[in-house]
């Protein structure tokens, strides 16, 4: 029973830098978190600004329904969400990158550049409410901007970190 066990976990590597699924999960992450701006799918923006009309009507209802409702659980559990997404980043990057717990890292990795995400998605919410939509566009387009180059930034701090655990951990024992 117990070489059956261990048969599979050597067939099927858990380690998370190593596993194809850790890889396809930061990618949906990242091409979700840019295409979603506010909530708002980045399409309906495009379509908005090339036809205008009935078009543009539902992109600023939905906009000011996001902007609002972000503002408000902001306004209301901000801090607690702070607070707490704070203890969860810090605790995921004591265990990854001071124990070595490589599926902490990996969470690390992922969680750390969305929080800026979201930091970055209230501050343009405010911005939005506070101009009463105007500029809407290029405010939404400057989010989108941004969101991609820090998920830019953040796959390429991550595989390069994933090879170094790669090489580290791998097969050949090591550098």
């Amino acid at each position: 029973m117990l070489d059956w066990y261990e048969t599979v976990f050597e067939l099927i590597d858990l380690r998370s830098f190593s596993n194809l699924w850790y890889w396809i999960a930061l990618a949906v992450v990242w091409s979700s978190a840019s295409h979603y701006v506010l909530g708002v799918p980045y399409d309906m923006v495009a379509r908005a600004r090339r036809y205008g009309g009935e078009a543009e009507d539902d992109l600023r209802d939905i906009v000011r329904v996001n902007v609002n409702r972000i503002i408000y659980i902001t306004d209301l559990s901000g801090l607690w969400i702070l607070a707490f997404g704070s203890f969860a980043l810090t605790a995921l990057a004591t265990m990854g990158f001071l124990y070595g717990v490589e599926f902490a890292q990996a969470v690390f990795l992922l969680a750390f550049p969305l929080s800026i995400v979201l930091a970055l998605t209230i501050h343009t919410a405010r911005g939005i409410l506070q101009a009463d939509g105007q500029d809407l566009y290029p405010r939404l387009s400057k989010h989108r901007f941004i969101t991609q180059v820090i998920g830019m930034i953040s796959i390429f701090i991550t595989s390069i970190w994933g090879m170094l655990q790669n090489m580290a951990l791998g097969p050949w024992g090591g550098f």
